[in-house]
């Protein structure tokens, strides 16, 4: 049946560099047919060059209008023409020629709204960023669905627009990526979709190279961040739970990851953890907090400059 779909691949681009570059390397060798449509926000450098000569559809913004959900949502609402809407980051690369298909065969099932694919660290990861991706994109697929609540809980809407692909149709009818949010139009999307009887699918075997090497401060404005996407979205956490539970199980796994020939590095996992707690309640309660405090605060300070 994905023979018959049509497919578009979404990238917001942004001084891409080198990554953008090996994306578009990796998308060459794709094995699914797809169109690829690129999002540039001013970017100073190549970027827009190395996506038209790789053959992309261009579309310049201002940097100062870009927005998470509303760009990648204008998109979407344009590309009207196609059955499946598929969202990488610049920073990402596909680690095989049938990672794309793979992913599109989700889409077999007609329950699934949304599919999205395994994140692998790195060669250059540090161990807290070679954890993460095994954390959050194991070894194994699953659906995510209502049924999925009790055992899943707030992972049950967990995607990542890194690489996920949405069912246009199944989209549009939950009312699409929101506008005006500092990030999680992918968890907010998923919530929407698995509240209206979709699948989100988890592709195991669909498989990407992506992780961040972030320093102790980056960790924890970038979770005073997810703070304020949750504070501002309490419906998610009303409908399928807080993060407290996944947070402890977290901090338990990292330090049997890190094992005990890395025990120098367990006092650093607790400082990172206690951090990206603090930040995170902090982010939650934003609203009494004066705009100069949450833009040191925040990983995505541009955001307040238009709040």
């Amino acid at each position: 049946m994905t023979d018959s779909l049509r497919v578009a691949c979404i990238v917001p681009t942004r001084n891409g560099g080198d990554d953008i570059k090996a994306l578009l390397a990796s998308l060459a060798i794709q094995k699914q047919p797809f169109d690829l449509y690129i999002v540039d926000s001013s970017s100073e450098d190549d970027s827009r060059l190395a996506a038209r000569a790789a053959g992309a559809e261009v579309t310049e913004i201002n940097v100062e209008t870009f927005d998470h959900g509303g760009t990648r949502q204008r998109m979407v609402d344009t590309l009207e023409q196609y059955d499946i809407c598929t969202f990488l980051t610049q920073d990402v690369v596909l680690a095989d020629a049938l990672a794309l298909e793979r992913l599109v065969d989700a889409f077999d099932d007609h329950q699934v709204g949304a599919a999205y694919g395994r994140q692998l660290p790195r060669a250059d990861a540090t161990p807290f960023a070679a954890f993460l991706r095994d954390f959050n994109y194991p070894g194994v697929s699953r659906r995510q669905s209502l049924a999925s609540i009790p055992s899943l809980g707030m992972k049950t809407v967990f995607i990542s627009n890194s690489f996920a692909a949405y069912r246009r149709q199944a989209l549009q009818q939950v009312g699409g990526f929101p506008d005006g949010i500092i990030l999680g139009e992918d968890a907010w999307a998923a919530a929407l979709l698995v509240q209206a009887g979709w699948v989100v699918s988890y592709v195991a075997n669909s498989e990407c190279i992506h992780s961040h090497n972030y320093s102790i401060s980056q960790e924890w404005r970038r979770y005073f961040d997810i703070g304020v996407f949750h504070g501002r979205a309490p419906w998610i956490l009303e409908r399928f739970g807080t993060a407290s539970g996944e947070g402890k199980r977290f901090v338990i796994e990292e330090l049997k990851y890190l094992g005990k020939s890395n025990k120098a590095l367990w006092a650093l996992s607790v400082v990172r953890n206690v951090g990206k707690l603090v930040f995170y309640k902090l982010g939650q309660q934003e609203k009494r907090l004066p705009n100069w405090l949450k833009r040191r605060l925040s990983m995505h300070r541009r955001f307040w400059d238009k709040s």
